[in-house]
């Protein structure tokens, strides 16, 4: 199977690696199709897993950065095989001997962590010891992440991925409409008493009663309902690997429900003041938005101040309007 595998991907015409740096996304789709090719896994899959991958490095100091299109990374004794005395084997066959996943994708003779093609092939192979439908390879992604959030997380980019045919889901939105009247100012960090002392983890945005709320991104909800802290809240992924958190709404748009796919700008609910309470506590404070960002290292999640991005987005949304 493995030969069959290897010879049928030799067929598919090589990328050249000059021109990443001139599209990134057609060179990473154009990858992902090869390996749909000649493993019947559809594409949308490996993009999703990889994706997760290049956010994992992007948020992990003691993974090494992608110096190329896959983001996906396997480390040297998994690939060689766990007991093989040779720390550099690129040698296929003697990677199989040893029970590393290391393939050789497009015939060079070498199965090499470098080569992209090589890297995607090797995972999609492992994948497809548990087969191509949406269940087993739900499976697979578990016995690979050993990890529920991971599956959860690539299965949503997997989703994104398929409805829009493309990858490149990057387009941000500012979460109000920037002709409305509002007023923000960078409250992250600073202490909150409510509830035991604790750390702001956003930004308040303060505006009208009932002034529509927008998601800010590409993404799938995660959450959606009552937290004690943050009322009515909902909660949304992006591809990036990023949690972009909606608190204290007045309520959610008509039909939204967990799992859903969402886009920037798309309405979600409205500004409120809701919280600090069991279900339906509402005007302990003035009506506003507190807009969260967490991100997922594999391991953990973590608050990132996103004042930055607020104001990046509405300098961009407000560019948008005037032309």
């Amino acid at each position: 199977m493995f030969a069959i595998l290897s010879i049928l991907f030799l067929l598919v015409q090589p990328i050249q690696t000059k021109a990443i740096s001139k599209d990134p996304y057609k060179i990473r789709m154009e990858l992902y199709m090869q390996v749909e090719k000649v493993t019947n896994i559809p594409w949308y899959y490996i993009a999703a897993a990889d994706q997760y991958e290049h956010s994992i490095r992007n948020a992990r100091r003691d993974l090494p950065d992608s110096d190329g299109p896959v983001g996906i990374y396997i480390e040297s004794e998994k690939w060689r095989g766990i007991s093989n005395p040779d720390v550099s084997d690129e040698n296929p066959h003697s990677i199989l001997y040893f029970d590393g996943i290391g393939r050789d994708a497009n015939g060079d003779g070498k199965a090499s962590l470098r080569d992209p093609r090589d890297v995607l092939f090797s995972f999609a192979n492992q994948l497809l010891e548990y087969g191509t439908d949406e269940d087993n390879l739900r499976m697979g992604l578990w016995d690979y992440y050993k990890r529920d959030k991971a599956v959860g997380i690539i299965m949503g980019n997997a989703k994104l991925f398929q409805k829009y045919g493309r990858i490149n889901l990057t387009d941000k939105a500012f979460p109000v409409p920037v002709f409305s009247h509002y007023s923000y100012k960078n409250t992250w960090g600073m202490a909150r008493g409510w509830g035991g002392r604790r750390s702001h983890e956003g930004t308040d945005i303060f505006a009208d009663y009932g002034l529509p709320v927008r998601s800010t991104c590409y993404g799938i909800i995660e959450m959606k309902g009552w937290n004690k802290y943050g009322g009515w809240r909902i909660g949304i992924r992006d591809i990036h690997n990023t949690y972009h958190y909606f608190a204290h709404l007045s309520g959610f748009a008509k039909g939204l429900k967990i799992g859903q796919i969402v886009e920037p700008g798309m309405v979600i609910g409205g500004v409120g003041s809701s919280g600090y309470g069991p279900p339906g506590t509402s005007g302990k404070f003035p009506p506003h938005l507190h807009y969260g960002m967490y991100k997922d290292n594999g391991y953990i999640e973590w608050s990132f101040d996103p004042y930055p991005h607020l104001k990046l987005w509405e300098r961009q949304a407000r560019a948008k309007n005037r032309k």
